[in-house]
């Protein structure tokens, strides 16, 4: 059941109302009941390993816990790290297994030894990569004392599973949701309203513009080789904006579903596009995940207090597993890491980049200095994009040198409207992403579009909400020949 159906919109309205009918006390029960058959749906049986995440994290986080009575202080690392490599197990088990053996057969046929036979297909359960992580958080909280074990199986169960997030997150902290599970919020006609407008943009995000970028992507992606340079750096662009939209467009849906229930998860994006530096850039994309790799990898690793060097080595660490995390192939390892380059190439280069700055005279919070450092970081995310979206570094490398090559009369050929997409798809591409980037720009300074439009009149509101919704019905990427794709990090 995609979030992109009427079939999860009729779900999610049953959802909704029985919520609210039922006792508060046990809302969560319904919740997990739901939480459950829409995983069953996606995934059949593989349910069972969802079940055995949520066993293992809930053993794991009693037993290690600082307040445990049967196991004394110094032994409660035995649960933590037997429930870390039980779930880091099972999640390379059945993400990593093909890679691994396709790496040694590559390295078997390049030294002319006998290559192991056919590799058998291990099916990806949806959302491991999210539920995992959020699942191994609980437990290092649990052993930090952050929080206390959750004792109550079926609200733990709950806190893995919550069906808007299941998928591709946001992965979120225990600390925030338990406590939403165990008091859940009267109904509020302000939540309500919030959270189907924010669905209605992040609906907007994907089947507006995310899944029409989608088709002029694939086109020149599929046979790259055939477009000259001007159309392979667009192609790159529309990529870096599809991805971008994508999956902040499945964030606000799940956000905003939740929220539909008075449940706060928290923000995944913010203005990514408009970061003066990588390191703004990551503070601002997936936010869920940044600060995840940061609170229980980058700081674990010693973070920046093991010295200068140490800490250079820690980010690019962080960054290749991060990579990895996203994708089972070295061109996903190489991507995290050249963030990580990025990164360390900043650190490295500031003082000399402020010296340069203070000798020009250039003032470092200039209208001018800031657009600079916005587009020189956009180029660097969108060149690492390449290699994200690429099956193989020869087409990347291919991508990356031919991209650069000027042929502005793809501009005034109409070569834009050859590439999978109808002339009115394009035109309307247009538009769509000028009110994008309004509202983005809006949102980095802290105005947002949603909050005015509430404060209006009663009459003009709902004239907005009916046309915003008639908007995306009539022009949202529906039906024969379309069938809205799925969200891309649900593949992660």
């Amino acid at each position: 059941m995609q979030f992109v159906s009427f079939g999860f919109l009729l779900f999610l309205l049953i959802t909704v109302s029985v919520f609210y009918i039922v006792p508060k006390k046990i809302r969560y029960i319904w919740l997990l009941l739901t939480s459950w058959i829409f995983y069953y749906l996606l995934c059949d049986k593989l349910i069972l390993l969802l079940f055995a995440v949520t066993v293992i994290s809930y053993i794991s986080g009693l037993f290690c816990a600082p307040s445990s009575k049967s196991i004394p202080g110094r032994k409660r690392k035995l649960p933590l790290i037997s429930g870390i490599v039980l779930l880091v197990f099972t999640l390379g088990y059945f993400k990593y297994t093909g890679f691994l053996l396709e790496t040694v057969k590559s390295l078997q046929n390049a030294l002319g030894l006998e290559s192991v036979g056919e590799i058998a297909t291990i099916i990806l359960p949806v959302g491991i990569s999210f539920y995992t992580f959020q699942a191994i958080g609980y437990i290092i909280d649990c052993y930090r004392g952050t929080i206390e074990p959750e004792k109550n199986f079926l609200k733990l169960s709950l806190f893995i599973s919550f069906f808007p997030q299941i998928t591709s997150g946001p992965i979120e902290r225990a600390g925030n949701m338990l406590p939403q599970y165990t008091e859940p919020s009267d109904f509020d006609h302000d939540n309500l309203r919030d959270g189907l407008l924010l669905m209605l943009w992040g609906y907007f995000q994907k089947i507006i513009i995310a899944d029409r970028l989608a088709v002029l992507v694939n086109t020149v992606y599929s046979s790259y080789k055939n477009y000259p340079g001007t159309i392979l750096f667009l192609a790159t662009v529309f990529y870096s904006l599809e991805i971008y939209l994508d999956f902040a467009g499945y964030s606000n849906i799940a956000i905003g579903a939740a929220k539909t229930m008075g449940i706060e998860i928290m923000q995944n994006f913010e203005q990514p596009y408009l970061s003066q530096s990588i390191a703004e850039f990551w503070r601002r994309w997936h936010i869920s995940l940044s600060s995840w790799l940061r609170d229980y990898l980058y700081i674990p690793l010693g973070g920046n207090r093991k010295g200068y060097v140490r800490k250079l080595i820690n980010i690019c660490i962080v960054f290749a597993i991060s990579g990895l995390w996203h994708g089972a192939a070295w061109t996903f390892v190489f991507w995290g890491l050249l963030h990580g380059l990025y990164q360390v190439v900043e650190i490295i280069t500031k003082p000399s980049r402020d010296k340069l700055v203070d000798m020009l005279k250039f003032n470092p919070q200039g209208l001018t200095i800031k657009v600079i450092r916005i587009i020189i970081t956009f180029l660097l995310v969108n060149i690492g994009w390449i290699f994200f979206k690429a099956p193989t570094f020869k087409v990347s490398m291919y991508m990356l040198k031919n991209m650069w090559t000027i042929t502005p009369w793809v501009f005034f050929d109409k070569s834009l409207f050859n590439l999978g997409l109808t002339e009115a798809d394009v035109r309307l591409l247009i538009p769509a992403l000028i009110m994008l980037i309004i509202v983005d720009i809006l949102g980095y300074k802290g105005i947002s579009i949603r909050e005015k439009v509430t404060k209006q009149a009663l009459c003009l509101r709902w004239a907005v909400y009916i046309l915003a919704v008639l908007f995306v019905l009539v022009c949202g990427v529906w039906g024969p020949g379309y069938n809205a794709a799925s969200f891309i990090y649900s593949s992660f």
